[in-house]
């Protein structure tokens, strides 16, 4: 007998808004982390109609980026042992927040031989946020371009993009260190990253709302997550995922 696995996620053109599901990975400490909120710039010259923050293009654009925040105060420095290997250095030291041992939890230096350019470390800080969809919605992870530094970071983000109706994630800040005789300076609260939704229809408003973290969205997770360290091209395993995936995923969280 031959068995045809299909989902009840409707195919083809859609219309209305695109919804996507955020949650935490994990529930501890989640009173630190921030609900993803719309890019919304707020100037003060609005009353002029030709003001840039009442430029359609300029509204549409801002309302479809989503701004994840830090939910630390970071100062990192870069140091190297008598050995020559790449470490972190918390130039907070005593004053640091954040207790050394759990830091050691949060950031990672990239290994060295992992790194894009042999000049350029990897630093890379965990979060618990992930995203979801019931339909094909590629999410993209990039910089915070819209958020004024008068001191700016001295290097770059890794930005990404992947379907997260097939493969939610955890997010993590991946940075690339070009000066590292600059320290990384980041606060609590302060923009961290941006990320955008792309779903059928380029006109399709986009709604993100907090969802529950059910049982089958949390078997899911298990079953794709970890593979990274098992194979070099994971988004080879999209169409074996897809077989895995429960018709529903979404369900918003009840306030």
């Amino acid at each position: 007998m031959q068995i045809t696995i299909t989902h009840d996620r409707p195919e083809g053109p859609r219309a209305g808004p695109i919804t996507v599901g955020w949650f935490l990975t994990s529930d501890k400490g989640a009173v630190l982390f921030d609900p993803p909120e719309r890019l919304v710039q707020r100037p003060p010259n609005r009353g002029h109609a030709k003001s840039a923050a009442r430029c359609p293009a300029v509204v549409q654009m801002e309302s479809r980026y989503f701004v994840v925040k830090c939910p630390y105060d970071l100062h990192l420095g870069f140091g190297r042992d008598d050995k020559g290997k790449a470490h972190l250095v918390n130039r907070l030291g005593a004053a640091s927040p954040v207790r050394p041992a759990k830091l050691n939890e949060l950031l990672t230096m990239v290994n060295q031989n992992e790194w894009r350019f042999p000049d350029r470390p990897t630093v890379q800080l965990n979060l618990p946020y992930c995203f979801i969809a019931d339909e094909p919605v590629y999410l993209s992870q990039i910089g915070t371009f819209a958020h004024y530094r008068a001191d700016p970071l001295p290097g770059t983000i890794f930005g990404g993009r992947f379907p997260i109706d097939v493969w939610p994630r955890p997010l993590m800040w991946a940075f690339e260190w070009h000066d590292t005789a600059r320290d990384i300076v980041v606060k609590r609260g302060e923009p961290l990253f941006y990320v955008q939704f792309e779903g059928e229809g380029p006109d399709r408003p986009v709604q993100v709302v907090e969802v529950e973290r059910t049982d089958e969205l949390s078997g899911y997770l298990e079953k794709i997550s970890g593979v990274v360290n098992y194979v070099n091209q994971t988004f080879s395993l999209f169409k074996a995922a897809e077989g895995l995936r429960p018709p529903t995923l979404v369900v918003p969280k009840k306030r």
